[in-house]
Order: structure tokens, then C-alpha cells, then sequence
């Protein structure tokens, strides 16, 4: 007869370190979090228009996803220390600069089907028990991860859907031709079926505000 799961049943919930001088070291928990949150946001911008009360809001890039959770240590039952700071303190090894890198070590926390690839950008940490000598036996800390992804994994994640169909494109001041190829073929490349679509006499002039036709390309042997 199977029985209801305990938490010692249940994945624990890690961090490993991915690079660096400590790679392959792992960060683990007497217990898993209670709840994590994940945020993800978008840039965009506000161009004024003549004539136009209401400014045109424009896509201007997208924000990279924040894993956000409070973690819990305790060590009176650890056979090893009864500090608890020789725990928490790993947390530090991923905002320090890693003499390595240059640059504080990527991450990755897992907990059973939750994998994210991340770097962390800041850990609030609280002592909560202490021995009589002030020697703290419980921690907590509020984390916080910002996703990690490499260009080709973006490049891999992100489908480039205007290859085979017609879009258009408003034009804003920071546009080139280039720039609107990469973003809507993921080739800067193939800037020209864009220009000849627009029969533009000046392919670096573009006018801010201006409506483009980017076409969908054929595919070869057409």
C-alpha cells in the first residue's frame, strides 16, 4: 500500500556552480522552498508623434527572467558544523568575483523538473537561532536569479516566424536596415529583400516613423 509522500520523499532542491574555481560544487538545503516566484518583463518605448495625442509604444527588447525564492538552513542536527554560516556562506562564492572568470560564476538551481540557468543577483540573509555564545544554528536567505542564456540558446529559443511570411515594420530612429533583418529573418544579411521591397534609393537612410514591408523569403529553387 502506497502511503502519502514525506518530505524526505520528495527531490531536493539545489544550486550547482557551472564554472570558475569552485565548478561542480553543489549548494543544498535541509528543506526545499515553500514557493518561488518567476517574473519576466518586457522593454518598450514611447515615440511622439505630430499631430498624435497618445505616443506610439514600440517593442524595444525583452528582459531576462528573475527566479526568486527564500531558502532555509539549519545545522542542529549536522554532524559536521554548528555554524550555520558554513552553509549560507556558499552563497557568497556566487556574488564574489571569481579569480577565474573575472566575473562572479553561473549557476543553475534545480529542483526535480525546474532547472534554471541563471546568475544570482542578491541573497538577503537572516540568522534566526542562535547557541548562548551567539554562534547562529539557522539561516535564511532571500535569493534572487536572473536567467542566463548564451546568443545561439536565445537564437534556438526564439522561432523567426517572418522568414516565410509578409510583416511590416515601423520604422523608429534607432533602426538600420540590418538591425530589422536580424530581428525578423535572424540574419542581418539579408537586408536587400527588404529594400527592394520598399524600392529605398538609400538603404542606410531610414525615416523614423515610416512603415517598412519586410517580405517573406523564398526558399531556394524557387
Amino acid at each position: 500500500m502506497s502511503g502519502r509522500a514525506t518530505d524526505a520523499d520528495l527531490p531536493k532542491a539545489k544550486i550547482r556552480i557551472l564554472e570558475g574555481t569552485r565548478q561542480g560544487e553543489e549548494i543544498r538545503f535541509r528543506f526545499n522552498p515553500t514557493e518561488y516566484s518567476v517574473d519576466k518583463s518586457m522593454n518598450y518605448g514611447e515615440q511622439s508623434v505630430a499631430g498624435i495625442t497618445t505616443p506610439l509604444t514600440q517593442f524595444v527588447s525583452g528582459q531576462a527572467e528573475t527566479l526568486s525564492m527564500e531558502l532555509f538552513f539549519d545545522v542542529t542536527e549536522d554532524e559536521e558544523t554548528d555554524d550555520v554560516r558554513d552553509r549560507i556562506e556558499r552563497l557568497d562564492a556566487l556574488l564574489s568575483i571569481d579569480g577565474q572568470l573575472h566575473a562572479p560564476p553561473k549557476c543553475r538551481f534545480v529542483w526535480g523538473t525546474l532547472e534554471f540557468k541563471a546568475v544570482m543577483e542578491s541573497a538577503n540573509k537572516r540568522f534566526t537561532l542562535f547557541q548562548q555564545d551567539g554562534t547562529p544554528l539557522r539561516a535564511r536567505a532571500d535569493v534572487s536569479f536572473k536567467r542566463y542564456r548564451t546568443p545561439e540558446e536565445q537564437s534556438k529559443a526564439t522561432p523567426k516566424l517572418s522568414a516565410d511570411r509578409r510583416t511590416v515594420w515601423e520604422v523608429t530612429a534607432s533602426d538600420t536596415l540590418w538591425l530589422i533583418a536580424e530581428a525578423e529573418y535572424g540574419d542581418p544579411g539579408k537586408w536587400r529583400p527588404i529594400a527592394e521591397a520598399n524600392d529605398l534609393a538609400d538603404p542606410r537612410s531610414l525615416d523614423p516613423g515610416t512603415t517598412l514591408v519586410v517580405p517573406k523569403l523564398e526558399s531556394p529553387g524557387r
